[in-house]
């Protein structure tokens, strides 16, 4: 108030501030690949989800250049290796932490884990992995040999899978209305049965499972943009399957329909029309900053 009235008094204008909601979602993670010498692989965890929306709007200034950086999706793990993490997406001073790889089993291990991460990636044998604090779940460990577990999700853990059961689920993503739609995000990979069809991926983009039987088919990859695990590859005994590929992340950005923002180069993003007193930012790739006038 009184850094205001000098400001008024020496005729320096103040400059307005712009209230900003966010969600930021990082890259989910490769689901491992099956292996022939052993088992299935398991889910990729989800990327990392941050959101202010159900919470507080933070307070930006115009005319300054904010970071944002779009996490790109881990690789999908070829037969015999494990997957990928993903990698991180970034605004301002939020960072989403990058979804965990999911494991893979090769030569006669008994316990092979999948990566820590946003949410954790799915595992091979009797540990699960760990998400980081609130931005997403654990990934799931298998009870029995051959089976791959489930990728965390941003809304819940992966899925355990245990022969002859059905292989275990991504995690649940999270809803979120800053489009203006209820849109899930961040769900995680499916784990895998080298008897069983895969588990589903998570809602929020997680992928498919690979399945072991009838047919052998590998890992579906995670959705673009929504930060999900891509789904474990699978293992017929004497076949394998790969894994999926992690899908990329996105930061969209909701602010009030009086401002315009630019986005800038190294950026793949656009502005939506003014709607309900707001427009949104959707950033879907890229490296760069971005500013309100």
């Amino acid at each position: 108030m009184i850094a205001n009235q000098i400001a008024g008094l020496t005729g320096i204008p103040v400059a307005p501030t712009i209230s900003v909601d966010y969600l930021v979602v990082a890259g989910g993670a490769g689901g491992g690949g099956g292996s022939t010498s052993y088992g299935a692989g398991a889910g990729g965890g989800a990327g990392g989800y941050l959101t202010s929306i159900g919470g507080s709007s933070i307070t930006l200034t115009p005319a300054t250049n904010y970071t944002v950086t779009i996490g790109g999706g881990g690789t999908a793990g070829a037969i015999g290796t494990k997957g990928s993490n993903g990698n991180n997406s970034v605004f301002y001073s939020y960072t989403s932490t990058a979804g965990g790889a999911g494991a893979c089993a090769a030569g006669s291990a008994p316990n092979i884990n999948g990566n820590n991460g946003g949410s954790g990636g799915g595992a091979f044998g009797t540990s699960g992995t760990i998400g980081t604090g609130s931005q997403g779940g654990n990934g799931a460990k298998s009870l029995s040999t051959g089976e791959g577990g489930g990728g965390g999700g941003a809304g819940g853990n992966g899925g355990t899978s245990n022969y002859p059961t059905p292989a275990g689920a991504g995690g649940v993503g999270l809803t979120n209305s800053i489009t203006g739609s209820a849109v899930f995000y961040g769900g995680g990979g499916g784990g895998t049965s080298n008897v069983n069809a895969g588990g589903l991926g998570g809602t929020g983009g997680g992928g498919d499972g690979g399945a072991g039987s009838p047919s052998l088919t590998a890992g579906t990859a995670g959705t673009a943009n929504l930060g999900g695990g891509g789904g474990g590859g699978n293992n017929t005994g004497s076949s394998a399957s790969a894994g999926g590929a992690g899908g990329s992340g996105v930061v969209i950005l909701r602010y009030p329909d009086t401002r315009t923002i630019t986005i800038g180069a190294g950026l793949t993003g656009s502005e939506s029309a003014a709607s309900g007193g707001y427009k949104r930012a959707t950033i879907t790739a890229g490296t760069g900053n971005v500013s309100w006038s």
